[in-house]
Protein backbone atom coordinates (compact mmCIF):
# COMPACT_ATOMS: atom_id res chain seq x y z
CA UNK A 1 0.00 0.00 0.00
CA UNK A 2 2.34 2.57 1.06
CA UNK A 3 4.84 1.26 -1.99
CA UNK A 4 2.05 2.32 -4.20
CA UNK A 5 1.39 5.82 -2.67
CA UNK A 6 4.82 6.48 -3.07
CA UNK A 7 5.27 5.56 -6.44
CA UNK A 8 2.37 7.66 -7.26
CA UNK A 9 3.35 10.79 -5.70
CA UNK A 10 7.10 10.50 -7.91
CA UNK A 11 4.73 9.91 -11.07
CA UNK A 12 2.81 12.70 -10.54
CA UNK A 13 5.77 14.89 -10.00
CA UNK A 14 7.53 13.28 -13.13
CA UNK A 15 4.15 13.71 -15.27
CA UNK A 16 2.91 17.31 -13.57
CA UNK A 17 6.06 19.29 -11.87
CA UNK A 18 8.67 18.15 -13.76
CA UNK A 19 8.15 19.54 -17.06
CA UNK A 20 7.97 22.89 -15.56
CA UNK A 21 11.20 23.13 -14.74
CA UNK A 22 14.06 23.43 -16.91
CA UNK A 23 15.75 19.95 -17.14
CA UNK A 24 18.91 20.51 -14.68
CA UNK A 25 19.92 16.80 -13.36
CA UNK A 26 22.81 15.99 -12.82
CA UNK A 27 22.68 12.14 -12.48
CA UNK A 28 21.87 9.27 -15.37
CA UNK A 29 18.79 8.32 -14.52
CA UNK A 30 17.25 11.55 -13.02
CA UNK A 31 16.50 11.30 -9.11
CA UNK A 32 12.75 11.00 -10.07
CA UNK A 33 13.78 7.65 -12.44
CA UNK A 34 16.42 6.82 -9.43
CA UNK A 35 13.36 6.58 -6.82
CA UNK A 36 10.81 4.99 -9.25
CA UNK A 37 13.52 2.30 -9.43
CA UNK A 38 14.37 2.15 -6.04
CA UNK A 39 11.00 1.91 -4.48
CA UNK A 40 9.74 -0.77 -7.12
CA UNK A 41 12.91 -2.92 -6.30
CA UNK A 42 13.45 -2.19 -2.31
CA UNK A 43 9.98 -1.34 -1.18
CA UNK A 44 8.74 2.26 0.06
CA UNK A 45 11.37 2.86 2.94
CA UNK A 46 14.64 1.25 1.61
CA UNK A 47 13.89 2.63 -1.83
CA UNK A 48 12.43 5.94 -0.40
CA UNK A 49 16.28 5.97 2.08
CA UNK A 50 18.16 5.27 -1.02
CA UNK A 51 16.35 8.21 -2.74
CA UNK A 52 16.52 10.58 0.07
CA UNK A 53 20.71 9.33 0.04
CA UNK A 54 20.80 10.80 -4.00
CA UNK A 55 18.72 13.96 -3.77
CA UNK A 56 21.22 15.03 -0.76
CA UNK A 57 23.91 14.34 -3.50
CA UNK A 58 22.25 16.81 -5.79
CA UNK A 59 24.16 19.88 -5.06
CA UNK A 60 27.09 22.09 -7.29
CA UNK A 61 30.12 20.49 -5.25
CA UNK A 62 28.93 16.76 -6.43
CA UNK A 63 30.23 16.19 -9.93
CA UNK A 64 27.34 14.03 -10.83
CA UNK A 65 27.86 11.22 -13.54
CA UNK A 66 26.08 7.89 -13.83
CA UNK A 67 24.28 6.53 -10.27
CA UNK A 68 22.38 3.61 -10.94
CA UNK A 69 20.27 1.45 -8.04
CA UNK A 70 22.20 -0.99 -6.84
CA UNK A 71 21.26 -4.48 -7.29
CA UNK A 72 21.25 -5.86 -3.98
CA UNK A 73 20.54 -4.26 -0.67
CA UNK A 74 23.41 -3.66 0.63
CA UNK A 75 23.77 -4.90 4.51
CA UNK A 76 25.72 -2.84 7.34
CA UNK A 77 28.45 -4.66 8.31
CA UNK A 78 28.31 -6.23 11.98
CA UNK A 79 30.67 -5.61 14.36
Amino acid sequence: MLKKIVISLIRFYQVVISPLKPPTCRFYPTCSQYGLEAVKRFGALKGGYLTMKRILKCHPFHPGGLDPVPEKWKERKKH
